[in-house]
């Protein structure tokens, strides 16, 4: 069961990340958030604010450790949307950010082979840790462990060490979070490919 929703006890038992939340903010509101998991991980995925006094835009990350005080959000000067996530990881992560997905006129790439339609320059691709991604505007069409998933604002897909993913198709335009937790294996970092890097050694429990 690679995608769920918001809230705990919605996870796989394997994930590191065991929750997520997604908050939309207006111009002056303030949010103050509790503690929900042993390390948290908080990115803006659109507009301005403060988070726990340090001004904050776009793509900003912030990351609590055990004991660290709970985010507190304020200063909302436009329309901003926060990703919460909560779980137990290790300190040496992959990475984490904010994406975007569109269909392509002209679809390319060079990630591992696809027997399905593509209509995205997405790359068919693994890593040496867990991924996940979290979105919260669009939909399309997701490939994880070798099936499909129509996923929306609201849905995460978590997959496994090792497993191929993709987003091959876009119905409305998307933007999403992801999140690299613990590297595992040789630690590679970034996307990793059958083609270029060797045959991907998924982990078979993790799905």
């Amino acid at each position: 069961m690679p995608v769920f929703t918001s809230g705990r006890n919605q996870a796989p038992s394997w994930c590191q990340m065991q929750s997520f939340d997604i908050v939309e903010l207006q111009p002056g509101q303030e949010h103050r958030y509790e503690r929900a998991g042993t390390k948290e991980k908080l990115i803006v995925g659109r507009g301005r604010c403060r988070v726990s006094g340090a001004a904050a835009e776009e793509r900003a990350q912030f990351d609590l450790g055990e004991g660290d005080r709970p985010y507190a959000v304020d200063l909302v000067a436009e329309r901003t949307v926060l990703i919460r996530m909560c779980g137990d990881w290790g300190e040496e992560c992959g990475g984490a950010g904010v994406f975007t997905g569109a269909n392509s006129d002209k679809p390319e790439d060079k990630g591992d082979r696809v027997e399905y339609p593509k209509f995205t320059n997405f790359d068919c691709h693994y890593h040496d840790c867990d991924e996940y991604w979290i979105l919260f505007e669009g939909s399309g069409l997701a490939h994880s462990e070798g099936k499909a998933y129509l996923v929306g604002p609201g849905d995460c897909v978590a997959t496994g060490m090792g497993h191929h993913h993709d987003l091959p198709r876009v119905d409305a335009p998307i933007r999403a979070v992801y999140f690299e937790t613990t590297m595992e294996g040789q630690k590679r970092r970034g996307h990793l490919w059958d083609h270029t890097h060797g045959q991907a050694q998924p982990c078979r429990e993790r799905i």
